[in-house]
């Protein structure tokens, strides 16, 4: 499998990738679908999923929380994963998490987070989390 002095693929004839095979969208031109927390709408909460074999929140996505927000107490049943794209993100600690932050937070991780300047997360998450009651 190499490239010939052409610029053409040597190697497994492969189809074009269909439509159907393949969704693509931008970030910053697609709309943002509202975060739903306990079957309703969560104020600042937002989310850009494009694999429906996910629950809303689950899987791979893009999160984004406008200034001010900040998240219901939860219970992570996995571990999480997310890269920080904007702004930034305090835990419940004083943790903060800022662009280029790498984070790998795991399961049975119980915490709330919050934003002053509102942020954006690529997420990868395979189940959602367990809302804490009091």
């Amino acid at each position: 499998m190499t490239v010939d002095g052409h610029g053409e693929w040597q190697g497994p004839h492969m189809d074009p990738i269909g439509s159907a095979e393949r969704r693509v969208t931008n970030r910053f031109e697609a709309e943002f679908v509202p975060f739903i927390v306990d079957g309703e709408p969560s104020p600042g909460e937002w989310i850009l999923q494009l694999d429906g074999s996910y629950p809303l929140g689950g899987g791979f996505h893009v999160y984004r929380m406008d200034p001010g927000t900040r998240t219901t107490p939860h219970e992570h049943t996995c571990d999480e994963q997310f890269l920080m794209l904007e702004g930034e993100l305090i835990d419940h600690d004083g943790h903060a998490y800022r662009p280029g932050d790498l984070v790998l937070l795991a399961a049975g991780t119980r915490h709330d987070s919050r934003t002053e300047t509102g942020c954006t997360l690529a997420v990868f998450i395979a189940t959602t989390e367990e809302n804490l009651v009091d």
